[in-house]
């Protein structure tokens, strides 16, 4: 279809805490970098702290080309049209294939109008398609759409929640806030994040946590596991990595070859991974291994004897794997989504591509905090998309101890 070469205008709206968020000010640099301009009709500025705004955007693209780049733009940061008519949908002629202009999902709160009534999506992610069942709709990844399904093509009749936060002013650490700084009084920054952990759960969801193998390298893998232990944890995803090396702590004392207790290197240290994979696949699964009393003591082991769900997804450069490793990715993914499922709070242990992938499967009202010494990891979880997380520069270990203290978990070693 040919774009129209004359100009067109469309009014947005958006509703939240726009001006404190940031969101007011990066729609207006979409409009001007995108080529068209803007004119605000109505701004209701909220006047007590808890108060949302609400904004009305008139926009004017010079022709269909830019208008296109502007409202996808736009819609990407949750502002919608205010004019829109019933959503457009196309049947999927191939198993796995959408059709050509097909909706890509952001991870944003998001309705679809369906004879004039607005239908809330389920499943809620990025990069997903927008299918219709039983006038109920969902969001499906491409890889698994069927032939005969219909979907959303096109922008009409989709209307997105923006996902903003209101910045406290007491320079204490806030959800949602973006950004990241190792200025912040951890403590602060760890009061804030088990408040929430508690809430999420008294509310009946899951506290979900990402953790790298850097957890065990920093000695924290006690800590961790006393948390796990502790029954406060409903779901455990890393790859096989942490696996392998907990495992190698429990076993020898090492983690790579170097021994924990005193940082030297052990004899023959470097084999002791693969000894400690070997061991776990002549038993034939880390629950088999603590079930015959070979693993005593761990991370994994508090996992199975607490009854943690975990997924260990495996990737290119991993030894073995563990028998537990799942290698197959889609597999892989599906079990990191079945654990993700209700989830609250996710929290993510100095893992930047667990963290990203996990990042990209859950929506943006799942609070997300990244915890890692290095603030380029921390912020590149934002960068890919994952607005909502939340950036705190430590030492994973030092989060994890302030984290057992305020949660009131016993640290003792395993």
């Amino acid at each position: 279809m040919a774009k129209s070469k004359k100009p067109i205008t469309a009014t947005f709206r958006a509703k939240g805490h726009l001006i404190d968020s940031g969101l007011m000010s990066d729609a207006l640099e979409a409009v001007q970098a995108a080529g068209a301009t803007y004119r605000v009709l109505r701004l209701d500025i909220g006047k007590h702290r808890l108060d949302e705004s609400e904004l009305e955007l008139e926009v004017t693209a010079p022709d269909g080309t830019c208008f296109e780049r502007v409202r996808a733009d736009l819609m990407s940061l949750g502002l919608s049209e205010t004019e829109t008519q019933d959503a457009v949908f196309a049947a999927v002629e191939q198993d796995g294939v959408a059709p050509d202009g097909f909706y890509s999902s952001t991870n944003l709160s998001t309705e679809v109008r369906i004879g004039g009534e607005w239908v809330p999506v389920a499943s809620q992610r990025m990069d997903a398609t927008l299918v219709l069942e039983d006038g109920n709709v969902r969001c499906v990844k491409l890889r698994d759409l069927k032939k005969g399904q219909r979907l959303v093509t096109g922008y009409a009749g989709i209307r997105v929640t923006p996902h903003t936060s209101r910045k406290l002013q007491e320079g204490k650490f806030g959800f949602m806030q973006g950004g990241a700084s190792s200025e912040r009084r951890l403590a602060a920054q760890v009061e804030e994040v088990v408040r929430e952990w508690r809430r999420v759960r008294s509310e009946g969801k899951k506290v979900v946590l990402v953790a790298g193998p850097v957890v065990v390298h920093v000695g924290a893998a006690p800590t961790l596991a006393a948390i796990l232990r502790a029954g406060l944890v409903d779901g455990l995803l890393s790859g096989n990595a942490l696996a392998v090396h907990d495992i190698e702590v429990a076993l020898y004392g090492t983690s790579l070859g170097i021994e924990l207790a005193n940082g030297r290197p052990a004899v023959h240290g470097h084999m002791h991974h693969m000894r400690a994979i070997n061991t776990i696949r002549r038993a034939g699964s880390i629950p088999n291994a603590v079930q015959k009393g070979i693993l005593k003591s761990g991370v994994m082991h508090a996992c199975v004897k607490a009854k943690v769900p975990f997924s260990l997804a495996g990737s290119i450069r991993d030894d073995g794997p563990l028998p537990d490793t799942e290698m197959d990715l889609i597999k892989a993914q599906e079990s990191y989504a079945k654990i993700l499922e209700n989830a609250g709070l996710v929290i993510i242990l100095s893992s930047m591509l667990h963290g990203i992938g996990t990042g990209n499967m859950i929506a943006a009202d799942v609070l997300t905090v990244c915890v890692d010494i290095h603030p380029a990891v921390v912020s590149k979880l934002s960068d890919r998309g994952s607005a909502q997380s939340q950036g705190i520069v430590t030492d994973v270990g030092a989060f994890l101890a302030v984290v057992a203290e305020q949660l009131g978990v016993p640290t003792k070693a395993d």
